[in-house]
């Protein structure tokens, strides 16, 4: 079986004076959530598309759902976690209490905030998955990267051809997922920044999906204006 999981589990905070998390804004005629979900939807492959949000926003989510995709029984929502990590496990263990969950389910999840995702980058990762490989979407970074650990001054320049910027989906078998996460010790835990660092903290392999400078995360105001210019019109 082969799930969507679409992380809406954040608040918005860096969007500014804003009056509801940020994957509930518009661009063009819909919220940014909608416009996510229809490119999952889409997919075939999909069994489910669970959408984890806020507990307080569950039934703003499903309002907007019925609203702009009436009828659809493949999308379900469910609560998110306190963090990004928290959120796919409960999207595991929604899975298993809902569905049942075995060694082949793979579980590709996304960001809620980023809707210009190409059905390219879904099946890449879903292909990934399945064949038993972790992977995550990256883009080859375009500026030259600065490392300064005090916040002051430069503590080395690398050389950028070695390094990409993470995106999303990030897709990988769900049962161990679950199983590496539940192995990390605290110290572990307090480094991981994605889902796709849990692997590379125990050490198996993550590849690499080529992304789309286009498939932005819509984080920022200025991000807003970006997606209603490369919605190409009032859809």
């Amino acid at each position: 079986m082969i799930y969507a999981a679409v992380l809406a589990g954040g608040t918005g905070n860096r969007m500014g004076n804003v009056d509801k998390p940020k994957q509930f804004l518009h661009i063009g005629k819909k919220p940014i959530i909608i416009h996510t979900v229809e490119k999952l939807i889409i997919n075939e492959r999909f069994d489910k598309v669970i959408v984890l949000c806020p507990e307080q926003w569950m039934t703003y989510t499903k309002d907007i759902l019925s609203k702009y995709l009436p009828g659809n029984d493949a999308v379900v929502v469910t609560p998110g976690g306190d963090t990004r990590n928290g959120t796919i496990l409960n999207a595991v263990n929604y899975i298993e209490e809902n569905y049942g969950l075995d060694d082949e389910t793979v579980l590709v999840t996304h960001d809620a905030v980023r809707p210009f995702v190409t059905q390219r980058i879904i099946d890449e990762n879903i292909d990934s998955a399945v064949s038993g490989t972790a992977c995550d979407t990256v883009v080859p970074a375009a500026d030259t990267i600065v490392e300064s650990i005090d916040g002051k001054f430069i503590s080395n320049i690398p050389n950028r051809a070695y390094y990409n910027q993470g995106q999303t989906p990030q897709s990988f078998r769900a049962k161990r997922f679950r199983e590496l996460y539940e192995s990390l010790t605290d110290e572990e835990r307090s480094i991981l920044t994605d889902a796709c660092k849990v692997f590379v903290v125990k050490g198996e392999p993550v590849a690499i999906i080529r992304g789309e400078t286009f498939n932005i995360k819509v984080t920022y105001p200025y991000d807003l204006q970006l997606a209603e210019t490369l919605l190409g019109g009032d859809r």
